[in-house]
């Protein structure tokens, strides 16, 4: 059934002919950008019957999706084969063929600059190559999370530089991701999206091509209302976090252990949602999302004290970190950091996934090294480092077997990602010094004599 499209002269023809391909599923989708988000969205449209062009620069990561590789360590390689072998799903560096999509959805990256300033070139490369072969009729959606009008200040000044224009000739929307990478209850099919047009035509496209796509669609007014949507998602993250990382810090002065207390807490059933401390925050959206909510804001004159407060706070998280591992060396093992070998456990961001975007285990790597600490890290999920925008230094670094040689040749052990896929009982029995930044050991009852909670 196509949805109710207003009857407006040739964009009700236009809409109408695209809202029937999206009905029936012969709607052509191209997703842009084949990384956390892209990859698995363009999997769960090719499951929905839909054919899919997956298209990304990297010739590499293209090679290796066409080639049905497990690219993701939570998505099974036989997912990605079976995706390939109905031959609805083709990846390609060739962007020409976006001229046969449908629809268009981009999802790439929205990193910050040095100085914390957002930095759009990807959005804005990208909707540069799209305007080269945008047709009447197409359904350009934006995913990628970003300031409040992105779309409509930016994104489509772009597509319309060729004469086209939004709401007449073609048609545009903004639908947050919500991934979250590892997540075992929650996935890309069942998560609901708020969806956000250009207009009500664009709205009711872009739930359209969603509905088919995930168990729940959510419309809102207009895209800007769907871009702050996500922002305040990660905010209201960001500034928790923040809180329970200043509490682990106040009550850590006070000897009261700070997991401790959130666990009691947590038996409240209303007014209280438990958030837990760590070394930082990381990942492609929490460390970096609030910031292009206090950057647009400046636009209006308007100080957004609390979200930079709770950024100050989190990025802070690191650099604790290894005074309380220097302490700990000093008290633990009579020595200074300097010298010291160190074992870094886990260098993902999150427990159980391979993604370092951005992972605080990066930055305490860094602040020990920069402290004359002599640092390897362990993670079952991450072989290797890969080049990063901040870390540069570190890329290349293989992640070391964990042993029992290996815990005995370091000074000290710093558990930066808690994986399940760790010894813990192995790594209690045999680490001089333990700086557990998760809680790790406490929640599976081990208590080594040389652990220090950080």
């Amino acid at each position: 059934m196509t949805e109710n499209i207003p009857a407006d002269s040739s964009e009700a023809l236009l809409a109408a002919g695209l809202a029937a391909r999206l009905a029936d599923r012969s709607a052509s989708i191209g997703v842009i950008g084949l990384g956390y988000v892209g990859l698995p969205l363009a999997l769960v449209a090719v499951e929905a019957g839909f054919p899919v062009i997956g298209l990304d620069i990297n010739p590499r990561r293209v090679e290796e999706i066409a080639s049905g590789r497990q690219v993701i360590k939570y998505i099974p390689q036989a997912r990605m084969q079976a995706a390939l072998a109905d031959g609805r799903f083709a990846a390609t560096t060739d962007f020409a063929r976006l001229a046969d999509c449908d629809a268009i959805i981009i999802c790439v990256p929205t990193p910050l600059t040095r100085q914390r300033e957002p930095d759009l070139s990807f959005i804005v490369e990208t909707a540069r190559t799209i305007a080269h072969t945008l047709r009447p009729g197409q359904l350009v959606v934006l995913e990628s999370t970003t300031w409040p009008g992105t779309t409509v200040e930016v994104v489509k000044p772009i597509l319309e530089e060729g004469g086209l224009v939004s709401g007449r000739d073609f048609f545009l929307a903004f639908s947050p991701e919500r991934e979250d990478p590892g997540n075992v209850s929650f996935s890309t099919a069942t998560i609901p999206k708020v969806v956000g047009g250009d207009g009500a035509a664009a709205g009711k496209l872009a739930q359209a091509l969603y509905r088919p796509l995930v168990t729940k669609v959510v419309p809102v007014s207009s895209t800007q209302v769907a871009e702050a949507a996500k922002l305040t998602e990660n905010i209201f993250r960001s500034v928790n976090i923040a809180l329970v990382n200043e509490l682990k810090t106040v009550y850590g002065a006070m000897g009261i252990d700070v997991w401790e207390v959130l666990e009691a807490a947590a038996t409240k059933p209303f007014g209280f949602m438990p958030f837990y401390p760590g070394p930082g925050l990381g990942g492609h959206c929490i460390p970096i999302d609030p910031f292009y909510l206090t950057w647009k804001a400046r636009e209006f004159d308007i100080e957004t004290r609390f979200i930079e407060l709770a950024g100050q706070i989190n990025t802070r998280m690191p650099y604790l970190v290894v005074d309380k591992l220097a302490e700990a060396l000093d008290q633990k093992a009579g020595r200074g950091l300097a010298g010291a070998r160190i074992l870094v456990l886990g260098a993902a961001y999150k427990k159980n996934v391979d993604d370092v975007r951005e992972s605080p285990a990066l930055k305490l790597m860094e602040l020990i090294d920069e402290r004359g600490g002599l640092c390897e890290f362990h993670d079952p999920f991450v072989s290797a480092l890969p080049p990063t925008r901040r870390h540069q230094r570190l890329s290349g670094k293989q992640s070391v077997a964990l042993t029992a040689e290996a815990l005995a040749g370091v000074d000290a052990v710093l558990v930066a990602t808690d994986h399940d896929e760790v010894d813990y009982a192995l790594v209690a029995a045999h680490a001089r010094v333990l700086v557990d930044t998760r809680n790790a050991f406490a929640r599976l009852g081990l208590a080594p004599a040389g652990l220090v909670k950080a």
